[in-house]
């Protein structure tokens, strides 16, 4: 069979390598192949779809503020509702909030988080504070919308093509993706929980990424918060919850090890948030609807990982967004395209002061 060839092959077709793949692709020949059978499949496919400019270090946020413009354009000029407004209460004691808050964040006063959110209990906390900047995501319609502009701009996808072979020559790569060859100038690590393993096959040094489970479940209540209520979350990480079209989202915000894969709750999780859900909240949980288990992977810097490797210049690292893949995705996407061709980031709409900052704050080791 004969070879396809490319400027840039994409590896991962979670919402990183297609909202990549979408944004390179009027600059350069694009090829993503994507080891399942779907796009989006694991970590893409199980987000807490909330996008919240005060969550995380402080070149998270300006990624999380760009990717919000970015999308804010997209929705007007094609109509798509990508995102509804969606507040972010952050709840627990007056230490644990000062700590915890960031960004935008503002306190509010005991009773008028009460009012927002009355299913918690008064007793539950003593501290609140606020982002109202933050929005809900239809992240199955931001990701069909990437793999669509993608395509209509010459990109080739290939799904249950999993990457078994890679060779650099010094002027490019011959790769055995699935049962296709592919040549290719510059491969993009956008592996996800397989990035390091990736890197591995294509004889790169690893960055010590660290997949970490995340457990969530939508679950049935007698009091479920209606549709545009707070997400609210703890300020120690022991949980947060949110409305759902299906119900309510609850998750135990667990951060543990893991190795890659298909992961799935382990028994008891859901069970033991839902009873401590009960000591903080009149909620009224009745049953599971259904639980899912991601895997978020970072490196020990808690920040994504984004450049040409430092001893491999035909390889560039696109991982380690952790729990900010979707809020970081389209600021993510324009460095990444701007990094990859070497255009002017004036050209593309981009601040240069604030491209420079992200390079070399996500540059990889």
């Amino acid at each position: 069979m004969s070879s396809l060839e490319c400027d840039v092959l994409i590896v991962g077709g979670g919402i990183a390598g297609l909202s990549l793949a979408s944004a390179l692709a009027p600059f350069s020949s694009v090829v993503l192949v994507e080891a399942e059978g779907t796009l989006g499949y694991h970590t893409s496919s199980r987000s807490a779809r909330q996008l919240i400019p005060s969550y995380g270090p402080g070149p998270v946020q300006d990624l999380t503020r760009r990717t919000l413009d970015l999308l804010d354009g997209v929705q007007s000029s094609t109509g798509l509702p990508l995102t509804v407004p969606r507040a972010f209460l952050l709840i627990g004691t007056e230490d644990e909030v000062d700590a915890a808050m960031n960004g935008s964040m503002r306190r509010v006063p005991h009773a008028e988080a009460l009012a927002l959110c009355p299913q918690l209990r008064p007793d539950a906390f003593t501290a609140a504070a606020i982002d109202t900047d933050c929005v809900g995501t239809d992240t199955d319609l931001l990701l069909d919308y990437h793999r669509r502009r993608a395509g209509d701009d010459g990109v080739i996808i290939l799904t249950g093509a999993e990457v078994t072979s890679a060779h650099y020559d010094g002027a490019g790569w011959s790769v055995r993706a699935g049962y296709r060859p592919i040549s290719a100038e510059v491969v993009v690590n956008a592996a996800g929980a397989w990035a390091d393993g990736l890197a591995n096959v294509c004889g790169v040094a690893p960055q010590g990424l660290v997949p970490l489970r995340r457990t969530a479940a939508i679950v049935a209540a007698t009091h479920a918060p209606p549709v545009g209520t707070p997400m609210v979350a703890a300020a120690d990480d022991a949980f947060y919850y949110r409305p759902d079209a299906e119900g309510i989202l609850i998750s135990p915000c667990e951060a543990e090890p893991a190795e890659p894969g298909d992961a799935q709750p382990h028994p008891g999780d859901v069970e033991r948030l839902i009873d401590h859900l009960a000591t903080v909240t009149d909620l009224g949980i009745t049953g599971v609807v259904r639980a899912w288990t991601g895997l978020r992977t970072q490196c020990a810097s808690g920040l994504p990982v984004v450049g040409f490797d430092a001893a491999h210049p035909g390889f560039f690292w696109l991982a380690g967004q952790g729990g900010y893949g979707f809020q970081t995705s389209s600021g993510i996407a324009e460095l990444a395209t701007i990094l990859l061709t070497g255009a002017d980031p004036e050209d593309l709409g981009a601040d240069p002061v604030r491209i420079r900052a992200a390079a070399e704050a996500l540059r990889p080791a």
